[in-house]
């Protein structure tokens, strides 16, 4: 086993070079001690930390070794604890007497505090804050104090942009590291919690920290016990949520658990639905916690809200429309229930406080093709809607889970392009350019009006907006670029259905087409700067190049789906990859090239008219908001993924991004999912936080 992190000098209190010298000061014992501090060193220490307290990989074993004889104690080293991680000791016959001398040593003379499994403080951290907590408020969510990031994207409308401006356009290039840390091995696609000066973090390995914002020191550490030890490792969930004095961790179990928020101790737990997986996270509106995931069952596909404060289930939307969905007729033709599946495993949506709703986002139907789910591709039409709620927004009421109003941005997906990231509400004059746009809403006002506005940009491509309140259809168009390949060939601009490009369906056994775009990006969200009214997006040009699964016949083999990414046709390698700046009144899109690295980094606006976002070869900056000039840049120690929040301890403004392993990394670097293969040197087990602050 590795480390998670090194703890600090100062919360280390009996270091072992400390108790080795205590050791050989006294004679006789000395010698005795100072073997076994040795062999523990070198096969305890790492997961049960210094003194057998508790790390951050184990728990305490001084309460076993106070229980157990030297026989006993013996008998479990030699064969460990499998099914909870713990190996063997793999140590010769006779240095098991020096460590059971040592071991006896420190459950006599050292107190039993600095971690354990059931999430107690950290005895050596102070954070006055988390001391004299003080209950997080629906106003105070609704309303965040700038020095706090409360939600994914900071806000309920999930805009990702803070009034901090400490650092600014004229300072940036100041910006150093204030501190940093290492994480354990695992899928990292989360972004941290900032309340009151304290961060709390899903690590990966699926358990949950609470940090000094300040230093990175460790408050708590909530560690749970998976059966499977496995699906720790796995786990995907994006956000974490805070309420009163409660944080909320979707686990990958298919459990939400709700922890103090002050020690890591668990206040409830209650199951969500078997097979989800909990991919989404969690937030919390109106007292609800709503999570959602992946779907491996038909029941799993399902967004729940529970009771923020007991637990208890509230309500559970179905995303995989049923047969007898009372809402909207069967879209499905004729599917039988335990066949149709569709998940929501990305981001979180936003939620609205005037109307009382959740946006929710929703991913691709399974399996990938219209052929594979029906036998027929034209068993379903072109036109929205179709396998239903697939691709599609959401408007769910907040206390019962009930559908609004749906909007299917792709019908009938045939290439798992999701639309399952952020939905953006925003207050802006809607007058689109029609020179910018494609698709525009003859309902419009002449000269533009001003409206509440959910803007999402899909995975595939495609930006849309819609009337909140409504789901009315304003405008939408291609995104990055048009294209003649692109997902959808049309929309009806009066009613807003889609129309999915029939020319590019996999349609037949071995069928071949190119549809663009694919991957252009996924989980990690985008920003909206309302000072300049401007939605900024990552993109990458790229396309899926797919072939239909092939059944074997007399003179060839079955061959599988194959998909692949690929440029764009016609683009040069040096333009893959950008980020687009829209203006949310004209939608008129400006490119700001990077070359030929993607990005698996979420953005971040601040009223300091700058934008932070990295790529997958280590590189952080910082772009001017308006010009896009690169006004800053680092490198750290990984690849970004999608982490990135600002906060303020004390009037000290910090930037704090998470680096490491994610799910779209690999195929991004190897050119299987991505456009072109890149292969960089940079390990993307490289797990860890670094945060960023102006000198002091």
């Amino acid at each position: 086993m590795l480390p998670l992190h090194r703890r600090s000098s100062a919360r280390s209190v009996f270091t072992v070079s400390a108790l080795a010298a205590v050791f050989f000061a006294a004679n006789a014992q000395a010698q005795d001690l100072g073997v076994g501090v040795q062999t523990f060193n070198d096969s305890c220490a790492h997961c049960h930390g210094a003194n057998g307290q508790g790390g951050v990989l184990a728990p305490s074993l001084l309460k076993r070794v106070a229980g157990d004889d030297d026989a006993a104690l013996m008998a479990f080293l030699k064969v460990g604890n499998p099914t909870k991680g713990m190996p063997p000791a793999g140590l010769a016959d006779n240095q098991y007497p020096d460590l059971m001398g040592y071991l006896r040593y420190l459950s006599a003379n050292v107190a039993d505090a600095t971690y354990s499994t059931d999430g107690t403080r950290n005895q050596y951290s102070s954070m006055p804050s988390i001391e004299n907590f003080k209950p997080v408020t629906e106003a105070m969510l609704l309303n965040p104090d700038p020095a706090d990031w409360l939600w994914y994207s900071r806000t309920a409308d999930a805009q990702r942009f803070s009034p901090l401006d400490q650092i600014n356009r004229s300072n940036v290039k100041q910006l150093g590291l204030a501190w940093s840390r290492g994480l354990p091995a695992g899928v990292t696609e989360t972004i941290p919690t900032v309340y009151n000066g304290v961060m709390y973090l899903t690590l990966p390995g699926s358990n949950v920290a609470a940090l000094d914002a300040t230093t990175g020191d460790t408050i708590w550490e909530y560690k749970r016990d998976y059966v499977n030890p496995g699906t720790g490792g796995s786990g995907r969930s994006k956000s974490l949520a805070i309420y009163e004095d409660m944080v909320y961790f979707a686990a990958p179990d298919d459990t939400l658990v709700a922890l103090d928020a002050r020690t890591g101790a668990v206040r409830w737990e209650a199951p969500t639905t078997p097979g989800r997986g909990n991919t989404s996270g969690a937030i919390v509106a109106e007292g609800v916690v709503v999570t959602s995931g992946t779907c491996r069952t038909h029941s799993a596909c399902a967004i729940t809200g529970h009771d923020a404060r007991t637990g208890e289930l509230k309500w559970t939307f179905m995303v995989a429309q049923e047969p007898d969905d009372a809402d909207n007729p069967d879209s499905w033709a004729g599917l039988a229930a335990d066949k149709r599946r569709v998940s929501s495993w990305g981001l979180p949506g936003g939620y609205d406080a005037e109307t009382h709703t959740l946006f929710w986002s929703v991913a691709n139907p399974s399996p990938y093709t219209r052929l594979e789910r029906h036998g027929d591709a034209d068993a379903i039409p072109a036109m929205a809607p179709a396998d239903l709620y697939s691709n599609s927004t959401l408007a769910l009421d907040a206390q019962t889970g009930k559908l609004k109003w749906y909007y299917q941005h792709l019908p009938g997906d045939d290439w798992d392009e999701d639309m399952n990231e952020e939905r953006l509400i925003i207050r802006t004059k809607v007058n689109p350019d029609p020179t910018q746009v494609k698709w525009i809403s003859p309902k419009i006002a002449k000269g533009g009006e001003e409206r509440d506005i959910i803007v999402n940009v899909g995975e595939g491509g495609g930006i849309w907006a819609l009337d909140k309140h409504n789901g009315e259809f304003l405008w939408a168009a291609p995104f990055p670029f048009e294209h003649p390949n692109f997902l959808i060939s049309d929309i009806d601009v009066e009613t807003g259905r889609t129309v999915i490009n029939r020319d590019v369906v996999v349609d037949a056994p071995g069928a071949h087409r190119i549809v663009c775009f694919f991957n252009t990006r996924s989980y990690w969200p985008g920003a909206y700067n309302p000072r300049n009214n401007s939605l900024y997006m990552p993109y990458i040009n790229n396309c899926l190049n797919m072939t239909a699964a092939s059944p074997a016949t007399e003179t060839m083999p079955a061959t599988p789906e194959s998909r692949i990414g690929m440029p764009a046709p016609g683009l040069p390698l040096d333009e893959l990859n950008g980020l687009a700046k829209i203006n949310m009144e004209t939608g008129e899109m400006t490119h700001w090239i990077t070359g030929r690295i993607p990005t698996t980094s979420s953005i971040l606006a601040t009223a300091g008219d700058l934008i932070f976002w990295g790529d997958i070869n280590r590189r952080f900056r910082a772009q001017d908001a308006e010009t896009g000039e690169v006004l800053w840049e680092t490198i750290v120690g990984g690849p970004l993924s999608s982490g990135n929040i600002t906060y303020s301890v004390n009037g000290r403004q910090y930037i704090a991004i998470l680096t490491g392993n994610n799910l779209s990394h690999p195929g991004l670097n190897t050119g299987t999912m991505g456009p072109i293969r890149l292969n960089l040197s940079n390990s993307a087990d490289s797990n860890s936080v670094y945060v960023f602050a102006l000198p002091q």
